[in-house]
């Protein structure tokens, strides 16, 4: 085979090897807050970081919907406020108190967002802290996001699993595009520990 013919054959494949990663996406994280400068209030206002209900910027064209009630949180996304909120993810809350902090990764394909993965705190009223509070105990949630309705696809314990990041970035790779809400059950990734516990008291 000649230079020419050679090179010509070495391009074709890169191309299609190319054609092939674009079309599946590359796997990777950007990252969002929930803190009050990204933020606004239902009716466009200023927020502040304790605020009950507030918008904050996501990624691409999708917000993030933050609401808490008797001490418990939930996080929902959409392409604005109303989409957010009718999201089953509007309705996620857990049994014992609980917010989430701050952070937000959002697993992409290419420039395309799939799910957020964000750290929870959930009130442990069965152990207390050094404050004589309910010990909080650390759980990451996987979310999927649209296409589709947003619902909770996965739960990691964060104390029960050293790697638990990198468990709930392969749980939100691999299941959460897939997962069907409503119909499908929430997976607890990893060794369960009490945080998962609680969070399944009421489901």
């Amino acid at each position: 085979m000649s230079d020419i013919r050679m090179k010509l054959a070495v391009a074709l494949l890169a191309a299609a090897f190319g054609s092939q990663a674009n079309a599946q996406g590359v796997f990777g994280s950007s990252y969002s807050s929930t803190r009050a400068v990204n933020c606004w209030g239902t009716k466009g206002e200023k927020t502040v970081d304790d605020n009950t209900t507030r918008v904050c910027r996501g990624k691409v064209d999708l917000v993030v919907l933050v609401n808490e009630g008797n001490l418990r949180e939930t996080i929902s996304v959409g392409r604005d406020k109303a989409a957010a909120g009718n999201e089953p993810a509007a309705q996620a809350w857990f049994g014992p108190s609980s917010s989430a902090l701050r952070t937000v990764e959002w697993r992409m394909a290419g420039s395309e967002p799939f799910a957020i993965i964000q750290r929870w705190r959930l009130a442990d009223k069965g152990e207390t802290d050094k404050d004589g509070q309910p010990a909080a105990k650390p759980m990451l949630v996987v979310t999927r996001l649209p296409p589709g309705p947003v619902c909770h696809v996965a739960y990691v314990d964060v104390a029960a699993n050293p790697n638990a990041d990198e468990l709930a970035r392969k749980a939100a790779d691999e299941l959460a595009r897939n997962f069907k809400c409503g119909t499908d059950q929430v997976k607890v990734i990893g060794t369960s520990g009490r945080a998962v516990e609680l969070a399944l008291q009421h489901l």
